[in-house]
């Protein structure tokens, strides 16, 4: 991250596609090439996990750290790779093409999935492909298949499951193999199919001079194989219920803070084992991303905890946790140029500490610039203390430029923002609102520079990715296929050029 560079943020489920759901497919590459194109560096994704509609779909909040998303699969590479037919994937148009519909989509992929396993099935055991994988994977890949399995035939969390098995008797477990070997194979097939499609997907990309940024989520659910398969590591009473959850404190987004209710960690029994469970957790995600966002980087320094059965995050505190000792092992595994500090939220002097310490990149967020702070605040380009960092015009949890001038900014914001590019007039044209901030980032000193499709686009506030502490409606937006036009990208590669950020890396 340590060149002057710009890149696009979209998650992969806003793709357009021939399935209710952007995945792997022929669009995935097409954008890659409108990239390229734009002289864009980087491609900025959300976490890739299994999602659970449970949790309102939230990339941040699934049953497993490790495994894929299967909704993200192609069925079209499917088709290619054998193990469907064109009549299989001849499936009927999907309403609402711009919102993703995760139930119908679930409902259909699941079909072809199990479609495609039966097709497969019999040549598994000699694909050596297959079995390099699952070998390689195991030491995650085994727990999650097993848990997956259960979770298809019992109902709840696996707190619900029977004692044995909830608390991993080796001989239940084996029985549990035995019986349900089938199911389990299934979900180690679609995680095989999944990683092969990714790691194709993020070739292409880097063929074309163009790396992928991931996002790995800071907390995991409860109702995890990573919990089931390692309470230790997690503040759990005597029942395996958790003591405490997660959550922060009242902020820019909620005046209550946000509840997360994720089981918080047991840092000492991490510390413990230097810390090898984070190790090969973040381990496996740097397989797959070339870069990677620490999301809610603040929880390695200090996070907030709440007993659990409170209904909001007011009556948390704050728990310290040995900053140092972690970063200093992580950063003897892996080059921490690779990492992008997520530092927005309340963030004390002792993150702000660490983040100094190891030279990490933080965040710019232009929609906070023309706050009650102007002109001296931090998102101000002009006062840009450090290249390093990276500039957004807005993330996924914001309003796009357009919804926050429509919804949020006042009349306060509105001066500001003008004073600030020197506008004469009281009003602009909303073809031209998005572009100005895009040309504040894309023209600061920061290093990297990474804007939301939706600005590139110029859409309002129905495009938002994500409304924080609500629990429906979300992630569901979607780019709608026309957007690949020479116009777009002759203005995009000119803006990236003329900021000195338009040399690939390929």
């Amino acid at each position: 991250m340590n060149k002057r560079a710009s890149g696009i943020l979209l998650h992969i489920t806003s793709l357009p596609s021939r399935f209710g759901i952007g995945d792997m497919g022929p669009e995935s590459r097409r954008f890659a090439d409108f990239l390229s194109e734009t002289r864009q560096s980087y491609w900025q994704v959300l976490p890739i996990n299994p999602t659970d509609m449970t949790f309102g779909n939230s990339p941040y909040s699934g049953p497993s750290s490790y495994a894929g998303n299967p909704i993200l699969i192609s069925p079209e590479i499917m088709k290619d790779a054998g193990y469907l037919s064109a009549a299989d994937i001849n499936m009927k148009t999907f309403p609402k093409p711009e919102r993703v519909d995760y139930g119908l989509v679930t409902v259909s992929k699941t079909a072809l999935f199990h479609r495609a396993f039966r097709n497969a099935e019999s040549s598994l055991p000699g694909d050596s492909g297959f079995k390099e994988f699952s070998k390689e994977n195991g030491h995650w890949l085994d727990d999650y298949a097993l848990y997956a399995s259960v979770k298809k035939n019992l109902p709840g969390t696996w707190r619900d499951f029977p004692a044995d098995l909830r608390d991993r008797d080796e001989k239940s477990l084996e029985a549990w193999r035995e019986k349900a070997a089938r199911e389990i194979i299934y979900h180690k097939f679609l995680q095989y199919i999944f990683f092969r499609q990714w790691d194709s997907l993020k070739k292409y990309a880097n063929e074309r001079g163009v790396e992928i940024i991931g996002d790995i989520p800071y907390y995991i659910n409860y109702d995890s194989s990573e919990v089931w398969s390692n309470p230790e590591f997690f503040k759990l009473d005597k029942d395996k219920n958790p003591e405490y959850v997660s959550g922060v404190p009242p902020d820019y987004f909620s005046k209550t803070g946000q509840l997360w209710g994720n089981p918080v960690y047991d840092w000492e029994a991490l510390k413990e084992t230097g810390f090898e469970w984070w190790i090969r957790r973040i381990g496996h995600n740097l397989k797959l991303f070339d870069s990677l966002r620490l999301d809610h980087f603040r929880g390695f320094v200090s996070y907030w905890e709440v007993k659990a059965g409170e209904r909001t995050a007011l009556n948390g505190r704050w728990v310290g946790l040995d900053a140092v000792s972690f970063f200093d092992t992580l950063f003897s595994h892996f080059d921490k140029s690779r990492f992008i500090a997520e530092d927005l939220g309340y963030i004390t002097p002792d993150v702000k500490k660490i983040i100094k310490k190891y030279d990490l990149p933080g965040m710019k967020i232009l929609l906070f610039a023309f706050g009650d702070d102007f002109p001296y605040g931090s998102y101000l380009p002009k006062n840009f203390s450090n290249k390093n960092c990276v500039v957004y015009t807005g993330t996924h949890d914001n309003n796009t430029v357009i919804g926050w001038w429509e919804k949020d900014a006042g009349s306060a914001e509105k001066e500001r923002f003008f004073k600030y590019i020197e506008y004469i007039g009281s009003e602009m044209d909303y073809s031209d609102l998005s572009w100005e901030f895009i040309r504040l980032a894309m023209s600061s000193a920061a290093d990297t520079a990474i804007i939301p499709v939706q600005d590139v686009m110029g859409l309002g506030a129905d495009a938002k990715m994500n409304r924080p502490s609500t629990k429906s409606g979300n992630w569901e937006w979607r780019l709608t296929p026309g957007y690949y036009q020479e116009d777009l990208v002759a203005k995009l590669k000119e803006i990236t050029e003329s900021s000195n950020r338009g040399e690939l890396s390929g």
